[in-house]
């Protein structure tokens, strides 16, 4: 290898651990002489590496102290991507504002159900058989796929639906969120493009936006994203990936038909388009929609998934499901990024509640809780001129039209000064065309009180 090829692999080490936040703004490099080690060259080699890396900005130097990383050089910057949005409609703000408001907040517009609604009595047996449990259990890092217990578990439920899935093709992660983000790390770099469903969850668009890269949106009908529009983006936009929810799709409700699902694989298929399903809400449906990573067989799809919705959003796991050559490089990612998969005691509580045999009677009961409240919360909506753009198979989310006149912006926050959090429709636009639009919880709108300020803040707006 010759002097400036050493110099350049030097220099593209240094980059990589800074793309993966192995190393972070302000941090310091490695010693010329540790890292010469360490890469098997010369200390003159990374020296010239380092000098080029500060010349580019990447790095800087303080004399007499060594060499440490520019803030210019972080790619996971939110706020410089791109001018702020108006904070009503910023994709962080249901977030902040449902996480944060205290008690005395209703939440029609936060993404989780009550706490009374969730199955605490497995949680609460599974907490005091493993407190009764090994020392290394609450100790000790655990497996850099996760527990094993648990993925065998996920890969009996795939192969259920028709999806087969070794366990060594799936990863723990600490949560569905991060597994999105160990994927951008894995497939996306800076200026990509990747394309979502408009509307979409709003952190998606808060991840890509992290990312530095390009949320483009395809318009969401009834039944999936319209597919002429999609076929034409993706033939000239060439996105890297499509992100996008296949089960109760978030946050519309809408459930793609077998029609669809075949003809977005045949894109992917032709264009080579990465997909990422995320499967959060399919255990809400009666019966299963199709499935893109089934009929896909984790070929060009990754299928990814939590149980925050059905068991718990304070015990945080996730998973991913994906090609073996791409779980192996992700464990590697999480490894840098988190040093291994969720906490071993998040993964054992998940895997002793889901065993516990009330776990499936509860699914039941919610399903027909849910379709109860659909409906009544729907009637009662009605009344004040809010209708449903369609009345979803299952879940708890109500993707609803607001009468003429009315901004879904400025009636969030208006809400707020009234002690309700709401969602307002361009959170979940790409295109910001969603502003007659709100998405409502109907777990979280039980007290009629709700109707009554939903009404007297329409009149204030």
């Amino acid at each position: 290898m010759s002097v400036g090829a050493r110099t350049g692999s030097v220099m593209e080490a240094i980059r990589s651990q800074i793309a993966s936040r192995a190393l972070v703004a302000g941090e310091k490099l490695p010693s010329i002489r540790a890292f010469a080690g360490s890469m098997q060259v010369s200390p003159s080699t990374v020296v010239e590496a380092y000098d080029r890396l500060a010349a580019e900005g990447v790095i800087f130097a303080r004399r007499g102290a060594g060499f440490y990383v520019s803030d210019v050089a972080q790619p996971f910057s939110v706020s410089k991507v791109e001018p702020k949005l108006d904070r009503n409609v910023d994709p962080f703000w249901v977030s902040r504002q449902s996480l944060d408001a205290d008690s005395a907040f209703a939440k029609p517009g936060c993404g989780w159900l009550p706490a009374d609604w969730m199955p605490v009595a497995p949680l609460r047996r599974a907490l005091r058989g493993l407190a009764r449990g090994d020392d290394a259990l609450l100790s000790d890092y655990g497996d850099t796929r996760g527990f094993s217990d648990l993925r065998r578990l996920l890969a009996r439920q795939f192969a259920d639906e028709g999806l087969p899935a070794d366990t060594d093709q799936i990863l723990l992660t600490s949560c569905g969120t991060q597994a999105i983000d160990l994927i951008c790390r894995l497939l996306l770099k800076p200026g990509d493009a990747v394309l979502v469903d408009d509307p979409c969850y709003f952190n998606f668009q808060a991840i890509l936006r992290a990312h530095q890269v390009a949320a483009v949106g395809v318009p969401m009908t009834h039944s999936g994203p319209d597919m002429p529009q999609f076929e034409r983006t993706v033939a000239q936009v060439k996105p890297r990936l499509y992100l996008t929810n296949s089960a109760l799709h978030n946050p519309t409700g809408a459930a793609l038909t077998p029609q669809i699902a075949h003809r977005i694989l045949k894109v992917a298929a032709t264009h080579g388009l990465i997909i990422v399903e995320d499967d959060i809400f399919s255990a809400f449906e009666p019966d299963p929609s199709p499935r893109l990573a089934s009929l896909d067989g984790l070929n060009q799809v990754i299928r990814i998934g939590s149980f925050s919705k059905t068991l718990s959003a304070s015990v945080r796991c996730g998973y991913i499901a994906a090609r073996p050559d791409w779980v192996e490089v992700l464990i590697d990612l999480q490894i840098a990024t988190n040093f291994g998969g969720p906490s071993p005691l998040a993964a054992h509580i998940v895997f002793a509640a889901l065993s516990d045999g009330s776990y499936r009677k509860h699914l039941e009961a919610l399903r027909i809780r849910l379709a109860r409240s659909r409906l009544q919360v729907s009637e009662k909506l009605g009344l004040l001129g809010i209708a449903p753009w369609l009345m979803p198979r299952g879940g708890f989310y109500l993707w609803c039209l607001l009468p003429e006149g009315v901004s879904a912006a400025g009636f969030a926050q208006r809400a707020l000064t009234n002690k309700i959090v709401l969602a307002p429709g361009n959170v979940f636009s790409v295109s910001q065309g969603m502003d007659r639009f709100m998405r409502f919880n109907v777990s979280q709108m039980s007290d009629d009180a709700i109707y009554e300020t939903l009404r007297r803040t329409m009149l204030e707006v």
